[in-house]
């Protein structure tokens, strides 16, 4: 008994060995990882500097500050996810989001009739975008921008935009316009109730209230503002719309199609096209349009302007602009699109996606959130209720399932 508790004494004084050693060795590499990173942002205080930026400013915003373990994460997991046209639009113009817009329209009615005043830019089309960016201040993004810029500019495939980004970030800080601790974005350094970025704000940001700060973070008059400033300085012709959804005649020829081959919209009409809901288009109007087919030929077709490429500056894609102008047509009064998109003859709409959430909910398949996507949560309800129906067992989320559901009362 002695020799067997002596080996075993000996076994776990040697686990303990081991584990000490690595605690020390984790610990040294800790200690390690934030002597580097500490040593990165010392090394940023030349180039802040010749920037303008004062040393207590500079102290004073890294104060504290380590690499955000999520910010690395986000950044070195963004897989490619495309969401179909028709989905994208059923997402962002919502019925909740235009009634919220409406509402928010109302609220802010004199401020922004005054904006659209000095800049040309719709009041609709400023609401639709700060819509569109954070639902109108519900979704601004809590994370302090100087750690996630760091942290893009320590490591990671975007430290190029990092770097610069914190050092724009560093003097909206050192002009006074926000505090550091309020100075609060997304994961990527996109700012306040229509997300700018910091170079995009040091650029275009406005002072509209005159209280000597740019506050796009607590002020919605100064994000309205700013908004409407960039995209008039990004090509915003007042007095043009964003575009049309249009009919296209018997025949057509789609090679027209493309944000390239631009031509007056009389031009357009001579060539038969007609707004959706069959009127026709002034044959003199010399207004330079583009022909958008976003699902291809089987899709609702669009007449864009110069103005949707105003917008396609606040954010590259053309589903993004799109929903924008449709989101202000809707926010306006304006009806839904007329043209019927292609989508897979089995496939649910976002509103069915939602009913099919909250009735697997409430039968005690719990999927998380009602909003309609497709997460893992969602899919794995749906395969247990397809499983408990004698469904095949996919979890692909189909009619059939939703009718059962449905009458399953």
């Amino acid at each position: 008994m002695r020799n067997g508790t002596g080996r075993l004494s000996a076994k776990i004084v040697s686990l303990l060995v081991l584990v000490i050693c690595a605690s020390a060795m984790t610990l040294a590499g800790t200690k390690a990882a934030s002597a580097n990173f500490n040593r990165f942002i010392e090394n940023l205080w030349p180039e802040a500097q010749r920037a303008g930026v004062s040393r207590a400013t500079f102290v004073k915003a890294f104060k504290g500050v380590t690499p955000d373990p999520e910010v690395i994460e986000r950044a070195e997991n963004q897989a490619e996810f495309k969401t179909p046209i028709w989905d994208y639009l059923d997402l962002r113009v919502s019925e909740a989001r235009i009634d919220n817009g409406r509402q928010t329209l109302r609220k802010h009615l004199a401020t922004v009739d005054a904006i659209e005043k000095r800049y040309g830019v719709p009041k609709s089309i400023i609401m639709a975008i700060w819509g569109m960016e954070t639902n109108y201040g519900s979704h601004m993004g809590d994370k302090y921008v100087i750690r996630s810029l760091a942290t893009l500019a320590y490591t990671g495939r975007r430290q190029r935009f990092g770097r610069q980004q914190l050092i724009a970030a560093l003097k909206i800080l050192e002009r006074g316009d926000i505090p550091p601790a309020a100075m609060t974005g997304s994961w990527a350094g996109a700012m306040g109730y229509t997300q700018f970025i910091p170079t995009t704000y040091n650029a275009y940001a406005v002072d509209w209230n005159g209280d000597g700060r740019r506050d796009i973070w607590r002020n919605p008059a100064d994000a309205m503002a700013s908004t409407a400033n960039y995209l008039r300085k990004a090509g915003w012709k007042p007095g043009v719309p964003w575009g049309w959804e249009v009919a296209l005649p018997h025949g057509f020829n789609r090679k027209l199609a493309g944000l390239k081959s631009g031509r007056s919209v009389g031009d357009w009409h001579k060539l038969g096209v007609k707004l959706a809901n069959g009127s026709n288009f002034r044959a003199d109007s010399p207004i330079r349009a583009y022909l958008l087919l976003p699902a291809g030929a089987n899709g609702p077709a669009f007449l864009v302007t110069d103005n949707f490429k105003a917008i396609l500056r606040y954010n590259n894609s053309h589903a993004y602009a799109l929903a924008v102008g449709h989101l202000a047509d809707r926010i306006e009064g304006k009806g839904p699109i007329v043209a019927n998109w292609p989508r897979p003859a089995n496939e649910l709409t976002v509103k069915d996606r939602m009913e099919l959430q909250v009735l697997l909910s409430a039968r005690g398949y719990d999927t998380g959130k009602i909003d309609g996507t497709l997460g893992p949560q969602t899919r794995s309800a749906v395969m247990r209720a397809q499983r408990d129906a004698g469904q095949p067992a996919d979890g692909e989320p189909t009619a059939m399932l939703l009718k059962h559901l449905r009458s399953d009362g």
